[in-house]
């Protein structure tokens, strides 16, 4: 466990002279995948990886001015302000219990978790299980820091609120989606087709959203496991953006334990609304079949992730190895989206 937590630290430490994003708008995955790697036993390759992925990354953006308790309404969503935001969760972390930040900040932030491709939540994810499961240290909160500033500099509502009142499980609903007009499209100008595409709302909408809590975390990890499974039928839709329809709620899902109970439901609703949303935009039209995970291990399955090299791979394998572990009667169909993932996925995309 020592030499694990190490490397996580090590590359965290290697990470954060590096920016959030580059090339304008793509999202540094470096701190989601070396904290997977980590976790499902793959310490021993992250710093190789590293080498090679940190090469596509730019400098910390320059700071514009301070946000501080008085000014940060006015400073959410503005994507140049991702320095300053940043320094001003340093502060906030120094001063105050990691816990306590995140409950203050959670109700602002989840509003906006369809901004960066939803992006600053999965990052958030990973950052919030390395604390909860390897304790806390200096990188691992100055971790936690950053994934906060992203989101607030990238925060942005989906352009229609969702309100789920019906009865659908997760899957049924999942299923019921519709696909937007044109999907040819960054997310961005897919949320704005949300309006207009018949039956979203009303399908998005009819998901059941229950009020106890550990109800709420049983309808989150179905979500998950629904996405997870959607993947392996439609990934092909868009090999890359599909995977944020299960990674994004299984952050959710891997905050909750850091988070006060009563913010549970809402957070499983903006959960869903982002699956809903990227689902729409990105799945195909039509299922195919995913490679057959067969008698493959989990930790086969992720090697092969690994080997690969992307990180939407290897993030997507991680996720799914998650659903495979709560999975019964030996279900390897969340084995075979990762697989998916890794056929569809180019190490250079």
């Amino acid at each position: 466990m020592e030499t694990t937590s190490g490397t996580l630290d090590e590359a965290l430490q290697r990470l954060h002279a590096s920016g959030p994003e580059f090339k304008g708008f793509l999202s540094n995955h470096g701190p989601m995948a070396i904290e997977a790697m980590v976790r499902n036993g793959q310490a021993g390759t992250v710093h190789r990886w590293l080498d090679t992925y940190e090469h596509k990354l730019e400098d910390v953006p320059v700071a514009k001015a301070p946000v501080t308790d008085a000014n940060w309404q006015q400073a959410l969503g503005e994507t140049d302000r991702v320095t300053d935001w940043t320094a001003y969760f340093t502060e906030r972390v120094a001063e105050r219990p990691w816990r306590d930040v995140l409950a203050e900040w959670w109700p602002r932030l989840l509003p906006g978790i369809a901004g960066a491709a939803t992006h600053p939540v999965i990052r958030l994810g990973h950052a919030v299980r390395s604390l909860l499961t390897e304790g806390e240290n200096a990188p691992r909160l100055a971790e936690f820091a950053h994934a906060l500033g992203y989101w607030a500099a990238r925060h942005l509502p989906l352009p229609t609120a969702v309100r789920p009142t019906g009865r659908a499980t997760p899957a049924e609903a999942l299923a019921a989606v519709p696909r937007i007009a044109d999907q040819r499209v960054v997310p961005v100008q897919g949320y704005a087709q949300l309006p207009e595409t018949k039956g979203w709302l009303t399908t998005t909408e009819s998901l059941h959203v229950p009020e106890d809590p550990e109800a709420v975390r049983q309808g989150l990890t179905a979500l998950v496991r629904a996405a997870t499974l959607n993947y392996g039928d439609y990934g092909h839709g868009n090999g890359i953006m599909l995977v944020h329809a299960a990674t994004a709620p299984n952050a959710v899902l891997r905050i909750l334990p850091a988070l006060p109970q009563n913010l549970w439901a809402p957070s499983f609703t903006v959960a869903w609304a982002a699956t809903s949303a990227i689902t729409a935009i990105y799945a195909a039209d039509t299922p195919r079949r995913a490679p057959d995970a067969g008698s493959l291990t989990p930790e086969e399955v992720f090697a092969r992730a690994i080997a690969n090299g992307n990180e939407h791979a290897i993030k997507f394998a991680d996720t799914a190895l998650d659903v495979a572990a709560a999975s019964e009667d030996g279900d390897t169909r969340a084995l075979s989206a990762a697989l998916n993932a890794v056929a569809l996925i180019d190490v250079d995309d």
